[in-house]
């Protein structure tokens, strides 16, 4: 029986016989994506004997082949970010890949040969927009508070010089034990064509660095997360790249959570946007989908529930009322008591849409209302200094 263990730090294949439990081929990646979805299939077994997996490190991914005497054979393929829904047929897998410059593709990756034959079978409803010039990242360490190293993607405005100053706005994903992944996406392409900057961050907790770093998010959620975001906008305000009073964080599901907690301090952070936002962890444990529980519990005991009271910069709160992950009374709920305390907010409620605003049908409204967010603080900020130059970002 094989099976994957995650008992060396990394998440690795392994093997039972029956008596004993053995490694199949110890690598320093995760071969198994974060839990928060079921039916993932990040290995499959081929006609000849050998094992394929995709391994991810930190934000990118590989497609390795393992022999049945442990060699461990990386594949050369033109993806660096590959869904964990592996498929084989003979000695050939089907994915689905994506890079930085490509949207997701299904292919068929032959593997008979020597070098491996990509066959593209479907591309992306986006494959219209191939040819369109789009914003590719370069990779961002920064080092925080307890010697922690944290990674974030980073995408200039498109086509901009190579000494870029802009509007930032700072992503805190979901999960919050997902990650950032290395492939084309068309909301970071959204704003970086309209001048601003995005910075997607691997804080603490993120899949693809070991269960140490994983699980150091554990009774810490709100904190460590918001401190890593926090960190990585300074760190590019002090470089010159951000603008000062222009850098924005935004968030869905728990990345709002993050979002939100992020501007109830003092910081560089001028606005949030909170997406699908969980604003009460205890609650979210009751309705988050029972195989995810366990683990929303270890989250708990951090920043605890937002605080209308302490949010100290404008919110813009995006929900569908059909949300049933992190439900929508809560954020009604926060929005009456943002305005009790005067805190500047808008509220975006989706009719009929759940939890994963990005994949609906109005995915294109909540982007514009996201934009126009962004631009009213700035012009509002350009205002009371008197300048009204400060375009940026439109």
């Amino acid at each position: 029986m094989y099976f994957v263990s995650d008992r060396s730090g990394w998440w690795n294949l392994y093997r039972w016989d029956g008596h004993q439990v053995k490694p199949v081929a110890p690598i320093a990646g995760e071969c198994a994506a974060e839990p928060w979805e079921l039916g993932y299939a990040s290995y499959d077994f081929l006609d000849d004997g050998r094992i394929v997996v995709a391994v991810q490190d930190g934000p990118r991914h590989r497609l390795v082949l393992i022999g049945p005497d442990g060699t461990i054979r990386p594949v050369d393929l033109p993806y660096t970010s590959i869904k964990p829904y592996l498929v084989v047929q003979g000695t050939t897998v089907a994915l689905i890949g994506s890079s930085p410059t490509a949207a997701p593709q299904v292919a068929l990756v032959h593997l008979t040969a020597a070098d491996p034959r990509v066959e593209v079978l479907a591309r992306s409803e986006h494959a219209r927009l191939d040819g369109a010039q789009v914003s590719t990242p370069t990779e961002l360490r920064v080092h925080v508070a307890g010697d922690r190293e944290v990674l974030a993607l980073v995408y200039p405005p498109t086509a901009s010089a190579a000494n870029w100053r802009a509007p930032v706005i700072v992503r805190a994903h979901p999960g919050p034990t997902a990650s950032c992944l290395l492939r084309l996406g068309w909301q970071a392409q959204f704003f970086t064509s309209r001048g601003f900057a995005v910075v997607d961050v691997d804080y603490v907790g993120s899949t693809g660095y070991g269960r140490a770093f994983r699980e150091a998010l554990y009774g810490r959620w709100g904190l460590d997360d918001v401190d890593d975001c926090m960190a990585v906008a300074d760190h590019l305000l002090a470089t010159g790249r951000a603008v000062p009073g222009q850098v924005f964080i935004r968030g869905a599901s728990a990345g709002g959570y993050t979002a939100l907690h992020a501007v109830a301090q003092s910081g560089p952070f001028a606005a949030a946007t909170a997406v699908s936002a969980i604003v009460d962890p205890d609650r979210w444990v009751g309705t988050v989908p029972r195989f995810q529980r366990a683990h929303a519990r270890r989250l708990r005991g951090g920043a605890g529930r937002v605080d209308a009271a302490t949010l100290q910069r404008p919110v813009l709160l995006v929900h569908g009322t059909a949300d049933d992950v992190a439900v929508v009374e809560d954020v009604r709920e926060l929005a009456e008591q943002l305005t009790a305390h005067g805190v500047p907010h808008d509220v975006l409620l989706l009719p009929d849409v759940g939890h994963y605003v990005a994949t609906s049908a109005r995915a294109g409204t909540a982007l514009e209302a996201e934009l126009a967010h962004y631009r009213f603080v700035m012009t509002a900020a350009a205002a009371e200094r008197g300048d009204y130059t400060a375009a940026s970002g439109s």
